[in-house]
């Protein structure tokens, strides 16, 4: 079984790619193919989140295991887990977060199923438009007039303003000794 995913960007309007890739294939395997095609460098965590139809996220796949999840919940890894094992149906939604900093991603959807044939290698099918960059210049955004703007908004008031009184500092509490080295 082939599926056909087609990928795009809420940041570029003409920007697409669509793959074709075994329904056997991992995770990882598709995230590698959206690298090279994208010219992407593999430096960061990825990850993939199957979605429903409203993009509301429902399954995380990750790139590695960072021990974050709780005790109850499945950890999907990218390559131990098989497209078939999450995707069913045409139509299928997913998220491919690909600067986890800056949260940006992706939108994929399983746009075709083909029946009865197999693919050794994932390949993509057509690709238009030129991807975002893959890192966001972070210097830039905190630049901008906006951002600006915000941090002179901040004042003594932001970390709290209960200031700190000798009443408070107890040195014999803290058990604190002149004198001896550490």
């Amino acid at each position: 079984m082939i599926f056909r995913i087609t990928l795009i960007s809420d940041e570029i309007e003409d920007f697409v790619r669509e793959y074709k890739i075994d329904a056997d294939a991992t995770f990882f395997d598709l995230h590698k193919v959206i690298l090279e095609s994208c010219q992407y460098q593999d430096r960061e965590i990825t990850s993939f989140f199957v979605c429903n139809e409203d993009w509301e996220k429902e399954q995380e796949i990750v790139l590695e295991d960072m021990g974050t999840s709780g005790v109850d919940e499945d950890i999907y890894l990218m390559k131990e887990t098989r497209l078939g094992d999450l995707l069913e149906d045409e139509k299928q939604r997913m998220m491919y977060v690909f600067d986890p900093l800056a949260e940006r991603l992706f939108f994929m959807e399983l746009t075709e199923i083909t029946f009865g044939e197999s693919l050794s290698k994932a390949i993509c099918t057509r690709g238009h438009g030129n991807p975002p960059e893959q890192y966001l210049d972070l210097t830039e955004e905190i630049n901008t007039p906006e951002a600006q703007k915000k941090n002179l908004e901040i004042d003594e008031d932001f970390y709290g303003s209960d200031g700190f009184s000798d009443e408070e500092f107890d040195p014999e509490g803290m058990e604190i000794s002149e004198g001896k080295p550490y």
